[in-house]
């Protein structure tokens, strides 16, 4: 599953409460996984491992969640 953020908000024109809702719900998901070092900062590995690497954070993240 692929998360895409919606459009930010202008100055001038506000976005749906629906929107801001699911914006806030990606962005919190963003903060959860920067717990994690290796997503946090830049990476500096072999890029080859990258996605087996990030795979396994989710894994862990959805892991954390099926069990609350």
């Amino acid at each position: 599953m692929l998360l895409s953020l919606p459009i930010k908000a202008k100055r001038y024109c506000k976005l749906d409460p629906e929107l801001n809702k699911r914006r806030i719900g990606i962005e919190h998901v963003f903060g959860r996984l920067k717990t994690f070092k290796i997503l946090a900062g830049r990476y500096r590995n072999r890029a080859k491992r990258l996605g087996l690497r990030f795979s396994l954070i989710t894994g862990i993240y959805n892991l954390e969640l099926s069990q609350k």
